[in-house]
């Protein structure tokens, strides 16, 4: 996930659930609400069909789970927590804020270290071309990454007003730079030479912009879209653009060796956060509250539903899915030159992805 300033809050999270049954997820009605709406919810996301149920019973699994909690489009694992999801599917879980790098945490899980982790599948990519024993086994939502300008500098929201501009960026491996690269190339801009990109702390985005050393940034939300209200900047474009309107930017990576000997602790993971997935997109105000506690000092109530209601947590791939998704992002990825020209996307997304619910 892009970072946010670290925050002085508790790093490691125990979450002690209760074992239970796991439901399906058609089955789920959330908080008492009727259960034909929560359905038709689910009709009307761009997900695959309601997930068949777990296999029911046996003792509660303990895991871990790596995530970024700075990031909104995490909270939804606090849902899964807090709501008791994580202990219906039979899981006890430990959520572990991991502040490290991508390939460090792609390690740790790969080591079983941590089971899983939930991060950008643009800044895992890469990493995971090195060969890292981690299987995608779902995407999470879509939406979170925002590219934005200065109105002053002569930016609107036609990309063509990029020509010629600096863009600032944290870094020059960061997701959302990687993807508002490929986002110029299919516009007909070359991202490497025709705009410079040039990297800041995220915190000192809103001076770059003033003093004119960087006419529009890209950054991960709740940072990118406060920056943007706060000094009056338009929104060029966001990973919801165009063709990407329908993909998943955030992904569930579970380790290897989990995925093939437990396959059905895996399946019962990765059910469980697709669940949390489409209860933040019903009900956006629980993962406002989970998310609080982590949410950066300028950052309200308002403003984390506003964000969450521009993010696409209906939308949760899996299987052929997200194998087609990883495929198409490996592609583009190759593209714009990160990925190695003699890498092929679709063998690439057979070996990084998993099908752990048709087991």
């Amino acid at each position: 996930m892009p970072q946010a300033p670290s925050l002085p809050r508790r790093g490691v999270l125990a979450a002690l659930g209760t074992a239970g049954l796991a439901l399906p997820l058609a089955g789920f009605a959330p908080m008492g609400a009727d259960r034909r709406a929560f359905e038709a919810m689910l009709a009307r996301s761009r997900c695959l069909t309601p997930l068949p149920a777990a296999g029911a019973g046996g003792a509660t699994r303990k895991l871990t789970i790596a995530w970024n909690a700075t990031s909104i489009c995490t909270s939804p694992i606090e849902v899964a927590r807090k709501h008791g999801i994580l202990a219906r599917h039979g899981l006890e879980v430990e959520l572990i804020n991991f502040g490290g790098s991508t390939e460090a945490l792609l390690e740790a899980i790969a080591t079983r270290k941590a089971d899983a982790g939930v991060g950008m599948a643009l800044r895992w990519l890469k990493p995971l071309e090195m060969g890292f024993d981690v299987k995608i086994t779902a995407g999470t939502h879509g939406g979170c990454m925002r590219l934005v300008g200065d109105p002053a500098a002569g930016i609107t929201t036609d990309l063509d007003s990029l020509r010629g501009k600096t863009i600032a960026v944290t870094d020059m491996a960061a997701a959302d730079k990687n993807f508002f690269a490929m986002v110029l190339k299919r516009a007909g801009i070359d991202p490497e030479k025709d705009v410079t990109w040039r990297v800041f702390p995220a915190h000192v985005f809103g001076l770059a912009l003033q003093r004119r050393e960087a006419d529009a940034y890209t950054l991960g939300d709740p940072v990118a879209w406060t920056l943007r209200r706060d000094n009056n900047l338009v929104e060029v474009a966001t990973n919801l653009s165009g063709v990407w309107a329908d993909k998943a930017c955030c992904i569930l990576g579970v380790s290897g060796g989990l995925v093939k000997e437990e396959p059905q602790t895996a399946a019962a993971l990765t059910r469980a956060l697709i669940e949390a997935q489409h209860l933040t997109a019903e009900r956006p105000e629980l993962a406002v509250e989970a998310f609080l506690e982590y949410a950066p000092g300028r950052v309200n109530r308002d403003d984390l539903l506003a964000i969450l209601q521009t993010h696409t947590h209906g939308h949760s791939p899996v299987g052929g899915d997200i194998r087609r998704e990883i495929e198409f992002y490996a592609s583009e990825l190759k593209e714009v030159g990160v990925m190695r020209p003699r890498t092929d996307p679709k063998r690439f997304a057979e070996r990084v992805t998993a099908d752990v619910l048709s087991v």
